[in-house]
């Protein structure tokens, strides 16, 4: 039995990402104010408390700032906003965003050979046991309809436990942020990964290394690993700008 996780949307989310797809479109400029809550209610639909919440989450991201008894302002998030804001990006009305998918790519393979090269200097051989237990798992993945999710899915548990081992908060997260961004569009994004996450003998070269607690080593063939899907996700990402 195929059971998938049921997902529920507060009123508060749609309030969110309705403003937020406003600010995002550039429909309400930087240092411009947002409608009062009365009237974003009003418009909406919903209740002032749920608009309240929503105003406030997004001032917690760094999308506004809200002045006690003013106005609420758009600031520039790209300046203000910190990575918990990706996964509202990156997928808007049930549409993937090239642009966002793009970044976190780019992203995973600049940091990535970095938290290796950490983990190879601090994980240790036990790490390594826990790694090569991971692509056991991964190597083991039948052919089939889910095959691509499954096999991402142990990818990014080998990764989880590369980011803990590399003892870096800052690491940990960015990988949170990219994490929770990347997952929603598993489905799409398996296919496109799907030679990365089957060369499994680069990931045992890989998990070598940081046995052997070589970091450049590590760094080499981290590197080797997320350039195979990189080239592809690229590829796919400009066909569907394009479109």
């Amino acid at each position: 039995m195929a059971l998938k996780p049921v997902h529920r949307r507060s009123v508060t989310d749609h309030v969110f990402d309705q403003v937020l797809a406003e600010v995002v479109d550039g429909e309400i400029g930087v240092g411009e104010p947002l409608p009062s809550e009365r009237r974003l209610a009003e418009v909406l639909g919903v209740s002032r408390p749920a608009v309240r919440e929503a105003l406030q989450r997004m001032a917690q991201t760094g999308l506004v700032e809200v002045r006690h008894g003013g106005s609420t302002t758009v600031r520039d998030f790209a300046r203000s906003a910190g990575l918990d804001l990706l996964p509202r990006l990156l997928v808007r009305e049930g549409q993937l965003i090239p642009g966002v998918a793009r970044s976190i790519v780019e992203a995973r393979t600049v940091v990535g050979p970095g938290v290796a090269a950490l983990a190879a200097e601090r994980g240790g051989p036990t790490l390594a046991v826990r790694l090569g237990e991971t692509l056991d798992l991964l190597a083991a993945v039948e052919d089939g309809p889910e095959a691509d999710v499954e096999r991402q899915r142990h990818a990014l548990e080998f990764w989880d436990l590369l980011v803990d081992a590399a003892d870096s908060i800052v690491f940990r997260l960015m990988f949170n942020s990219l994490r929770a961004a990347y997952e929603p569009a598993l489905e799409a994004l398996g296919p496109l990964l799907a030679d990365e996450v089957g060369q499994v003998g680069a990931y045992r070269v890989l998990t070598a290394a940081i046995a052997e607690g070589d970091p450049d080593t590590a760094r080499t063939a981290a590197d080797r690993v997320l350039r195979a899907g990189t080239a592809h996700l690229i590829t796919a990402l400009s066909a569907l700008e394009e479109r």
